[in-house]
């Protein structure tokens, strides 16, 4: 049994450069029995599922083996500051080294009027270190790949380079180029020699200058992709002022225990998930859930580590530490969904994985044709290295892991958390959502629903205030619901003489006044007589309050709806959705919140099971099914439906069996989670049209001398840049509030 058991290990993987080298990665470690793997070449990532008799150095063995450096992940608490980290990075320095060398002889073979006596021997001199020195990364990685019989992008730079050099170096010595005197003439197209061998010196310097310049833009822009891991990672507090037996002392995160209570100050980071114990203040959240309105927290109250404390002095006691805080699951999915692919983007990289032989063999044809045509040497080796230069399988296997990095960081951001690209795929064709009510489109606990004061009484706010008063004595649900909603921006008197009564209510003195909070009776003034009926009809659970004997108020109580449910609804509708309420609730409440949220269809004292079948039989009638829920009883509808959707509120099991979770506990997060799965596949889709038609054009071009080695490294390069650059723009996308009732 135990060989039939999965782990999942991460490595980080060194010198894959394009599609063609994440290809070979898969291929290699899937040869290992048991063994499945997933290479990110935008992260440099690969996650891979293998049975535990495979260790991870075997599988660092076998990537190593391929040609390829791989590494485990170091634990945080083991990293340490680079002692080198002030200094320019190696591969800025080469580029830069390499412009200074390159630009001169770009600009003397490009403009005529410039080479003066002997220039070309000059622009030799300083092409040389370039062609070896500056190009001496991909030289390196396509002998690495030659020795285990594998061709990828940087073979073909090198080979493209070489050729360049060597051509122009036969020119030099025994072509006649090297003759004092010597014009070269530029054109943007290979032409024929004249009986003086043209020197494409700039081609040599101008591939791995453009290439090297190319991949640090592209390196630049994917580190822009994971801002959003950059920035959860900023949330974590290094210290934390931990209060034991009355004293103070500051102690490394790290060693900060569950059950014990630390101080958060105004302005400070909660250090980790637990519940404040002392003190009231606002919370900031908006980084950690997306909410934009900070919370209002009070002893009792959860708190999320990451959040910043807005207002007054808090102690909290830890509720958890480590890798069971919400923070960092949020880290650790954001991370899981960046390691995917979809569907579209296997197959780019199972093109790519034989796009490099192919440009090859093309590259050979095409010199061959040439020369057999009785096309001038030049002519034809100019037009083979240009071949060998346009071709571009980089921009393949950027398309999609740019675009899902840029796309899962988005959607932390907005408290959306997608775990791959096929929830991505889900959540764009969904058509019927099933919504579950206590804590998805309901609160999920006992509130103030709506207080009818008597005309001419005391007025709604002192019936409040006395009310919430007497009801402090009282441990029941809805006497703590009263106290809670009366403390809203107000302080509440003592009480004296309480005395509650089972089944009844409670009451007690309050500033010399007999206050009750009963059930209400038969003899009821007309005004709540008049409202008891529709608190009933809400599936409200009504109270009276008496004063010195008199009705003032009726208070309804119940799990209100969340004000972000209307909107959320009605947004869903307008994306084609068709919203299905489904709750083990009884009918009444059930219909009442489906009547305001005009929900159509309703399923009453569902158990999980009904759940489950609703589910099934949807799908079955060819529905493609979302469930959205938040506790235990939702796990099996989320878990059998197309796409199960979590809300972060909830419970781990539900967000275990979900696809998506809504970390702001926000219904209408759903709204943004479909739309930017569909504009993220839109953007995927659109670089991938733009990776395979750059080659099906430029190729082409290449193959029949339109092109020259030069700018075809531009273009190469470009190409890159450019489906990195589109995939950047979804870290500003922001979803597009359609109008509705907002409550």
């Amino acid at each position: 049994m135990a060989e039939a058991t999965l782990v999942s290990t991460d490595l980080t993987v060194g010198g894959m450069t394009c599609a063609a080298c994440v290809n070979r990665v898969e291929k290699k470690l899937a040869r290992l029995d048991g063994v499945t793997a997933t290479v990110n070449l935008a992260t440099g990532r690969a996650r891979v599922s293998h049975p535990a008799s495979v260790r991870p150095e075997d599988l660092v063995a076998t990537v190593e083996k391929a040609g390829y450096t791989a590494a485990l992940p170091e634990p945080e608490k083991e990293r340490r500051e680079d002692p080198e980290a002030g200094r320019l990075p190696d591969d800025v320095r080469q580029l830069a080294i390499t412009a200074l060398l390159a630009v001169p002889v770009l600009v003397l073979s490009m403009v005529p009027s410039l080479q003066f006596r002997n220039w070309q021997w000059l622009c030799f001199v300083l092409a040389a270190p370039v062609a070896v020195w500056g190009a001496w990364p991909f030289h390196v990685r396509a002998m690495r790949g030659l020795r285990h019989s594998a061709a990828t992008m940087d073979t073909l730079v090198s080979l493209g380079v070489v050729a360049s050099f060597s051509w122009s170096a036969y020119a030099l010595f025994l072509g006649g180029a090297g003759d004092p005197g010597m014009r070269m003439p530029f054109s943007l197209l290979p032409s024929a020699s004249d009986g003086v061998a043209h020197i494409y010196l700039e081609a040599a310097v101008g591939v791995p200058l453009f290439v090297l310049a190319g991949r640090f833009l592209e390196a630049r822009a994917r580190h822009g992709t994971g801002a959003a891991l950059r920035s959860l990672a900023a949330l974590t507090v290094k210290d934390v002022s931990v209060r034991a037996d009355g004293s103070e002392r500051l102690v490394p995160m790290g060693e900060l225990r569950v059950g014990q209570v630390f101080v958060v100050r105004p302005g400070e980071r909660v250090a980790t998930d637990g519940e404040v114990v002392e003190g009231s203040s606002a919370v900031d959240l908006s980084l950690v859930t997306g909410e934009s309105e900070p919370v209002e927290v009070q002893p009792g109250a959860a708190v999320v580590g990451g959040a910043v404390n807005a207002g007054g002095l808090l102690l909290v006691r830890a509720g958890a530490v480590g890798a069971d805080t919400q923070l960092a699951r949020i880290t650790r999915l954001v991370t899981e969904a960046q390691a995917g692919k979809a569907r579209a983007q296997r197959l780019a990289d199972t093109v790519a994985g034989v796009f490099v032989p192919v440009v090859l063999a093309l590259a050979v044809t095409t010199l061959g044709f040439w020369l057999g045509a009785g096309a001038d040497p030049q002519a034809a080796i100019t037009a083979c290295v240009a071949v060998l230069v346009v071709a571009c399988p980089c921009a393949l296997g950027l398309a999609t892991p740019t675009a899902l990095m840029a796309a899962t960081g988005r959607g932390a951001q907005l408290g959306v958390l997608v775990r791959g690209p096929q929830a991505l795929e889900g959540l764009r064709h969904i058509d019927t959502v099933v919504l579950d009510k206590t804590g998805t489109l309901t609160s999920g606990h006992m509130t103030v629903a709506r207080v009818t004061a008597v005309p001419g009484g005391l007025g709604r706010e002192a019936v409040l205030r006395l009310a919430g008063a007497v009801e402090q004595g009282s441990e029941h649900p809805l006497g703590r619901a009263i106290t809670s909603y009366a403390r809203r921006g107000r302080s509440l008197p003592d009480v004296s003489d309480f005395r509650a009564e089972a089944g009844s209510g409670v009451r007690g003195r309050v500033e010399g006044r007999l206050v009750e909070v009963l059930a209400p009776d038969e003899e009821l003034p007309v005004a709540l007589a008049d409202a008891l009926p529709v608190a009933e009809a809400a599936a409200h659970t009504p109270v009276l309050v008496r004063v010195d004997g008199v009705a003032q108020a009726l208070i309804e109580l119940g799990d209100v709806v969340r004000p972000g449910s209307y909107r959320a609804v009605h947004r869903l509708r307008r994306l084609g959705v068709r919203p299905v309420l489904a709750t083990g609730d009884r009918e009444a409440a059930a219909r009442a919140v489906a009547a305001d949220l005009s929900i159509q269809e309703v399923h009453a004292r569902c158990t999980p099971e009904d759940k489950a079948d609703l589910v099934r039989e949807s799908k079955e009638r060819g529905e493609r099914v979302a469930v959205v829920g938040d506790g235990v009883n939702d796990a099996a509808a989320l878990a059998g439906a197309d796409l199960g959707i979590a809300m972060g509120t909830g419970t781990d099991v539900a967000a275990g069996a979900a696809d998506v979770t809504l970390v702001r506990g926000d219904i209408d997060a759903l709204a943004d989670a479909i739309l930017l799965a569909r504009r993220t596949l839109g953007t995927i889709r659109a670089n991938l049209v733009w990776a395979f038609g750059y080659n099906a054009v430029t190729l082409p071009l290449a193959m029949v001398g339109l092109l020259s080695p030069m700018f075809a490294a531009v273009a190469m390069s470009l190409s890159s840049v450019l489906v990195v650059g589109n995939s950047l723009r979804l870290r500003a996308w922001q979803p597009a509030r359609a109008g509705g009732r907002t409550r």
